[in-house]
């Protein structure tokens, strides 16, 4: 019984930590799409802000059938400072580019969250939940990186 709580503890551990980086990228997300120039960046920014709530209420869903009720997360603080950084690029005229640059970053942050909680022994549902958003994060991140090298 006690190897299944540990089990359980971890996976909440882990399951909160992702559920701060998917909080950074949603606000990312969303205050980077707000600032870009260009219509389809634009665009594909607020949509995928809208994923990662999509994404965060996957897994408060399953913190709660496991009986977490509370679930009142906020971002890191890393996150929080990375956004302030991308503002100030903004302020300072950095154009599209230097938020692409940004929004990368963010993203190498997300993949590696994601990794890690991968590599951890978790119960084979949140294993397939996590597995599956990591490939989009990776998919998304590769995006941002296309479009970031293009504007150089």
């Amino acid at each position: 019984m006690s190897n299944q709580s540990a089990t359980l503890i971890e996976s909440e551990e882990t399951l909160r930590s992702i559920i701060q980086v998917l909080i950074d990228g949603q606000e990312g997300f969303q205050t980077i799409g707000s600032e870009l120039k260009d219509p389809t960046l634009k665009q594909y920014f607020l949509a995928e802000s809208l994923q990662r709530a999509e994404f965060r209420g996957q897994l408060e869903e399953m913190l709660h059938q496991e009986g977490v009720r509370d679930v009142k997360e906020s971002g890191t603080m890393s996150g929080t400072l990375h956004r302030v950084w991308g503002d100030l690029k903004v302020k300072l005229g950095g154009g599209d580019h230097a938020l692409l640059v940004t929004a990368e970053q963010g993203e190498d942050a997300a993949k590696r969250v994601y990794r890690e909680a991968l590599e951890k022994d978790l119960p084979l549902p949140v294993r397939e939940i996590l597995s599956s958003q990591f490939a989009h994060i990776q998919t998304c991140h590769d995006y941002v990186r296309g479009e970031r090298d293009s504007r150089k």
